[in-house]
Parts: structure tokens; sequence; C-alpha cells
């Protein structure tokens, strides 16, 4: 998704054909690794269809329609963060826990793009370094879950797993694994990125109007006028890059790649192409294995290892520094900067005990990852009041600054952050600059999975981190 011109097939005709060649599954062999090698292996958090035909009939279209993505586009990104793990680049990556086909719509598109070039733009600001952005978008339809069923008022039904599987209504014939969603998620995803990319190149990015900076969601008038004076200095400085002569697409247009975590292996596995001997999943610029499917021995880190796209990794707090570096050792045994992203979840309370040893073992086995903290996981709580999930800003915000501090302190760079967050203006997470409690949770409790940072709670938190990455370079913030 990269504004500066998406890549379009017809532009590119060194050959007669297109650079990428679209795979159908043979069967696997033990040891050798396919897309479809990952079927040797024990599979986790897969959704059980009724009938397989019709899921073999669904994959089969997703592989002959169009890649999602270039793979120029693909070894960009990688190119940049390897830039990241050396500290010479940053790593936004945000967007919704759950993506929702219903929010395939203009107004919810142009709203998380909004949001994301907004604390873009004052990371940069703080970090003076280039921003590389990374949208949970356009393929996060899929969603793990502690159990296969849910059981409400003696009724039990399969669990929701994320529009990409099934329904969220309590219903029999909603909870039913559908196979033809497969193919609605590649039309939402493809819709998604188009109207991405068009807005992109149309000039969305240009956010030098004031009035795009609305700060009258900031309770605390200290704040308020601390972020005021902040964005008049980003402004100013556009305003000067401007006169010196910068016009034009170079204000205006941003790089913007898709990202999503690889739950579904068939459905990936059906965006997999041969391109120039290696393999890329073309159905995004990168994709993560979550802390629920990083079994060394399992499916999803067969089929990981095997790829040449940007890889995350959830680490949780069940990690161990033994299984990091094995785990680092299966998916990038050549060790090349940025190509693996660390993305740590402990949780406020755990995160000065557990992050130093990772740290130590993986410096210590010569790997140069990106490191990134997703500070959202871990502090999730039940709300007494309001019965839901929710997430405390201050929380999230303990647990990044622990994290700035601990790699600090051992000569590491934490290279990005990581957040489930919307454009919108929700009640999921409490705290932050409207100082919601847990009583304000009902009033706009939209997400289908877990609690996200609403578009005021998003921002203030980019100042914050903005503040620290200013520190970090040794200027003059707090």
């Amino acid at each position: 998704m990269r504004s500066a011109g998406p890549t379009i097939a017809g532009r590119r005709r060194r050959r007669p054909r297109a650079p990428w060649a679209p795979w159908a599954p043979p069967r696997p062999t033990v040891g050798e690794w396919r897309p479809d090698s990952f079927r040797m292996r024990p599979i986790a958090q897969q959704p059980r269809y009724r009938d397989p035909e019709a899921v073999e009939r669904a994959l089969a279209r997703v592989r002959a329609l169009p890649p999602l993505v270039a793979p120029g586009e693909v070894d960009a990104l990688r190119a940049l963060l390897a830039k990241a793990a050396r500290g010479e680049a940053f790593l936004l990556q945000g967007g919704d826990c759950a993506e929702r086909f219903v929010d395939c719509a203009r107004g919810a598109i142009e709203r998380k793009l909004k949001i994301l070039l907004q604390m873009s733009l004052v990371l940069t600001w703080g970090a003076r370094l280039p921003i590389i952005r990374v949208a949970r978008m356009a393929g996060q339809y899929a969603k793990p879950r502690s159990s296969d069923v849910e059981t409400i008022d003696g009724v039990t039904l399969p669990s929701y797993r994320g529009d990409h599987v099934n329904g969220i209504a309590f219903t029999e014939a909603d909870r039913e694994p559908d196979p033809e969603r497969l193919l609605r998620a590649y039309f939402h995803s493809a819709a998604t990125l188009n109207y991405a990319r068009a807005l992109l190149d149309g000039g969305f990015a240009d956010l030098r109007e004031p009035g795009h900076w609305d700060l009258g969601f900031v309770r605390s008038a200290n704040s308020r006028a601390d972020y005021a004076a902040l964005v008049t200095r980003i402004l100013d400085a556009l305003s000067f890059v401007e006169a010196t002569g910068v016009t034009g697409s170079a204000l205006r247009t941003v790089e913007l790649f898709s990202s999503h975590e690889g739950l579904l292996l068939p459905y990936e596995a059906a965006h997999t192409a041969e391109v120039d001997g290696r393999w890329l999943n073309l159905g995004a610029h990168m994709l993560w294995i979550g802390d629920r499917t990083r079994a060394l021995d399992g499916a999803h880190v067969e089929y990981f290892r095997g790829l040449d796209n940007p890889v995350g990794v959830k680490v949780g707090p069940s990690m161990s520094p033994a299984d990091l570096v094995t785990l680092l050792e299966r998916l990038e045994p050549a060790g090349r900067p940025g190509r693996v992203v660390l993305i740590t979840r402990l949780g406020a309370d755990r995160v000065g005990a557990l992050l130093p040893p990772l740290i130590d073992a993986v410096r210590a086995a010569g790997y140069a990852p990106v490191w990134s903290c997703d500070p959202m996981h871990g502090n999730t709580t039940t709300a007494a009041a309001a019965g839901v999930k929710t997430r405390n800003v201050d929380r999230i915000l303990d647990e990044l600054r622990q994290s700035f501090d601990l790699h600090e302190a051992r000569g590491s760079v934490l290279g990005g952050v990581h957040f489930e967050l919307t454009g919108d203006d929700v009640t999921e997470c409490t705290g932050g600059p409207q100082e919601l409690n847990e009583h304000d949770l009902s009033r706009r409790y939209q997400t289908y999975c877990d609690p996200r940072l609403n578009y005021a709670q998003s921002l203030e938190m980019a100042f914050l981190v903005a503040k620290r990455l200013e520190r970090r370079r040794g200027g003059a913030g707090g």
C-alpha cells in the first residue's frame, strides 16, 4: 500500500508474464518446505468446516485472483525494518483488533488512515527519524480464541473467530464456519487497499491544515496547551519546508503498508507465490505469528519459516529466552536485520522481570530483530461495572515507559510500537485525555473482540511517545 504509486502489473511488463507464479498445492514432503508443508505439523486455532470440498473451491478461487500487494512493496518494507533494527527508523503498527466486513466503508477507512498518519507525523517530530507506517488493516479478519465453543444460557455454539470465519450473532446459522467468507475476506481486503491507495495518492496524507488537529477532546487545560504547542511547531516546520521549494507530492504522500496475523494457514498458503526463486505471501506486506500459535514444532512456525516477507512474532509472558532464540533460528537462520519483528506483550506488572533476559539472550545469539512493544494485550482486565474487557491508558503507558528504559539500560533499541486502535470515538479503554471510567464503557463499546484506543487516546499516546523519543535523541522533551 505504498502511496507514492501503487504497483500495477501492467506497468512492469519486463517479462511476458507477471513476476509471480500462482501456486497449486502438491502433496507435501517431510523436511521440504512448500507453502502447504505446514499440513505435516500440529495446527492450532483453525475453524472446523462441515464441507471441506467447499473450502478447497474457495481457496482455489483465491489462488486464481490477483495478488493484493506487489513483491517490490514487500521488499521496500523489509529494507525499512532493517533500518529500524539499527535504530535508524521507528515502526508504528496499529489498527483494529479484529476488522469487520461492515467497516470496509469510506468513512471508517478514512478515519483509520487519519489517526495513523497523524500519529506518525507526531512521532516523526519527536524521533527525527523516518516512521514506518504499518496498518493492521486489509486482512485482519480472523482472531484466535481461548475456546472452540461458547455457551450462553445452556446453548453451546462455535466461538466467533472473526468475520473471516463466521458471524458474531449467537445463532447456529451465523456461528457456522462459512467457506464463502474466505472469498469475502479477499474482496474486502482488496477494496480496503484500493481505497487507501486512492486516498493517499490523492493527497489525503497532507495534514498541514490546523483544522485536522482538533484538540477539544483533551480535558486537561495544561495537556491541551502542551499538545497544541507541539502541533503548532509541527505545522510551522511543514510550512518552512514548503517555503524552501519542497511542494507537491513530497508533502502530500507517504508510504503505508498492510499487515495482519497469519492465522488461517490454508488461506495464507493461497496467497503464497514464488517470486524470482523466493516465496512471498502477497496477501499483505507483513504478517505476524500470534502468541497462541508460535509453538516451535507447530504449523504456523513451519509456514512462516519459508516466507521472505517481514514476519512479526508476538512474545508473551510464557516465552522463555531459550525458546525465543530457537524461534529466531527457525524463522531467520541467516540473521538478517529487521526480517523478524519481536512484538513483546508482557504487561506492566511483569515487563521489568521478563524483558531483560529476552533482550540478553537475543543479543548473545547474534540476532538483530526489530524490538517492538505491544502494551495492549498484557494489560487487559474485566471491568466490574460493565462486565466487558477493557484496558487502562495509564497501564499501557507504564509498560511502554518501562520497555524504553529496559532497552536503553542494555544498549538495545526499542524500534517500534504496536497498538490496537481505531479512528472512531469509541469507549473501550479507560483513562486518557477524556478521562473515561468504567461507567463510560457502555456508551460506545463496539469492538467484536478486544478493546481499542479511540481517536483521542491514540493521538495522546503519540504525543507521549514522541516526547520519549525526543528525550532519547537528546532533545528537551520530558
